[in-house]
């Protein structure tokens, strides 16, 4: 068959409103991003403004509450050699998600070069970094509850709303962080597996990677927030 009939046989494109449903009814790309990469921007922009409203809902609190606020610098401090350090804990739990930001996004470049082992030991160092804020945020976690006595519905320092703004703020943001671990071996599991090489693209290493980002970009904004305010 010549190509010129091969094009005849081509079925004419549908104008106006129709020819839209038909190319969406078809399963065709109508915007020039690829289906994973735009559904992960969309749940990402919807993630968004739930913690918008989260932390909007907190100032709102801290600003109108009578009852004087715990000061963070104390709530959040450790004992080291006998002296007291404010914020030693936060600010690790902060580097250590700063670095894993770096470790997934060299872990990006070298899935795009179909560089399988290296991708895969990098994505698996940073879930392992991110395991290591989870358990350093359930350390925190203990310490508030056992000894210092907060609780979602009180707190024994000041304010009662300080307990259900920091457990529900930080809860939310360690799920994230819990689920993005479990992605991140999952998807680590398929590059070591070959499983995207079959497939032809290391797309989803980078939607990964968007993932992980949004984390650690909310995480800063709690920071700011929460902890340092």
């Amino acid at each position: 068959m010549s190509h010129d009939a091969s094009v005849e046989r081509q079925p004419a494109a549908v104008e106006g409103l129709g020819g839209v449903t038909a190319d969406w009814a078809s399963d065709k790309q109508v915007f020039p991003v690829p289906w994973g990469k735009a559904m992960m921007w969309i749940f990402l922009l919807s993630d968004t403004f739930i913690f918008s409203c989260f932390l909007t809902a907190y100032m709102h609190v801290r600003m109108s509450t009578t009852a004087i606020w715990p000061n963070p610098s104390h709530v959040f401090s450790l004992q080291v050699g006998g002296h007291t350090v404010p914020l030693l804990l936060i600010a690790i739990m902060t580097m250590v998600l700063i670095t894993s930001s770096g470790t997934m996004a060299m872990a990006v470049n070298y899935g795009y070069r179909r560089n399988r082992a290296k991708t895969t030991a990098l994505m698996l160092a940073t879930a392992a970094l991110g395991a290591t804020f989870v358990s350093m945020q359930a350390f925190e976690w203990t310490k508030l509850i056992v000894e210092e006595g907060v609780r979602p519905w009180g707190n024994p320092m000041g304010a009662p709303q300080f307990g259900s703004a920091f457990f529900m703020i930080t809860g939310f943001h360690g799920l994230h962080v819990s689920a993005g671990v479990i992605y991140l071996c999952v998807v680590a599991r398929r590059v070591w597996t070959g499983f995207y090489d079959r497939k032809g693209t290391y797309e989803t290493v980078e939607v990964t990677g968007l993932y992980w980002h949004f984390v650690d970009l909310v995480w800063v904004f709690i920071f700011a927030f929460f902890y340092l305010w």
